[in-house]
């Protein structure tokens, strides 16, 4: 029982880390229906910022993450401003093509500046933990599933009480009808974007939080977090936490499991079955389990 408690409590500690990472897929998507593949280098640059503000600049953590928030928030700004913007009104192929592009110069321009190394964040948890009976949890983790909980209830709020939320909740269901009444799309996707970036810099921090943990490496999570929002619903902001929950409890359980199970299956196999997760439930419900169906008529 207590193996099976201590799985459940890293799969939901990796779950909220995933839906982290998930939610600035959501945002984007929100707001210009296009899947931003960038949003792993985001995360992989916001965490080597916040580094460098703590290491380099040896500013407080707290308030390197600010900065790190900021900074990454004006990259995706930059990002929307000067290349974005001149591809509104193109193919989405081609917009999402793009984002892959950056998620490259990203990865090329992280190692360049910070080499490939694994390097300490300078957080201040550490791999400090806590113990609850028999079962061990890492500080991180609590302040990880703290974060990611404190960032949804903002979510809920910004959606539903201010002016540029409700923008960009009515630009989602029609943009048409949202220009048509005065509300101006490009507002909405540099709000977007900026968010998205700030979004990702607190990911890319409970990612890289304890010793020597962060590294290039950091953006691949983006990639296992992809099931988890095509599993909630893409356009689901809550959908990604609860899809990020199912991913990571049942990848977590996989890796826990596997070895007694289906040995057979391979070594690794638990990187696999988030994806296996996913085909299981998009063949029930093609737009996920939060995410809104796409009504066509003719």
């Amino acid at each position: 029982m207590t193996e099976f408690l201590q799985l459940m409590v890293s799969g939901v500690s990796l779950g909220f880390t995933y839906a982290l990472v998930a939610l600035g897929f959501v945002i984007i998507y929100k707001a210009t229906e296009v899947i931003n593949f960038s949003q792993g280098g985001l995360v992989m640059i916001g965490a080597y910022l916040v580094y460098n503000f703590t290491s380099t600049w040896g500013l407080p953590f707290a308030l390197s993450v600010v900065l790190g928030m900021l900074a990454t928030a004006g990259i995706g700004l930059i990002f929307e401003r000067i290349i974005l913007r001149r591809m509104v009104g193109a193919p989405v192929f081609a917009q999402v093509m793009i984002t892959i592009g950056l998620l490259f110069i990203l990865q090329n321009l992280v190692t360049a500046i910070w080499g490939p190394d694994p390097l300490n964040l300078g957080d201040p948890w550490g791999v400090s933990t806590v113990t609850f009976g028999e079962v061990v949890i890492q500080v991180r983790q609590l302040w990880g599933m703290g974060l990611t909980l404190f960032v949804l209830l903002l979510f809920f709020l910004f959606f539903r009480f201010t002016p540029l939320g409700l923008a960009m909740r009515a630009t989602a269901i029609d943009q048409e009808a949202a220009l048509a009444q005065g509300m101006s799309s490009k507002r909405v996707y540099m709000a977007a974007w900026g968010i998205a970036g700030a979004t990702a810099a607190l990911a890319g921090v409970s990612i890289a939080s304890g010793a020597a943990s962060l590294s290039p490496e950091v953006q691949f999570y983006a990639l296992l977090a992809f099931p988890a929002i095509i599993l909630g619903g893409i356009d689901s902001p809550l959908g990604a936490v609860i899809g990020g929950l199912v991913i990571g409890i049942t990848q977590s359980l996989t890796a826990g499991y596997i070895g007694d199970i289906a040995p057979w299956l391979g070594a690794g196999f638990e990187s696999v079955m988030p994806f296996v997760v996913m085909v299981l439930v998009l063949l029930v419900r093609p737009y996920g389990l939060f995410g809104t169906p796409e009504i066509k008529r003719v």
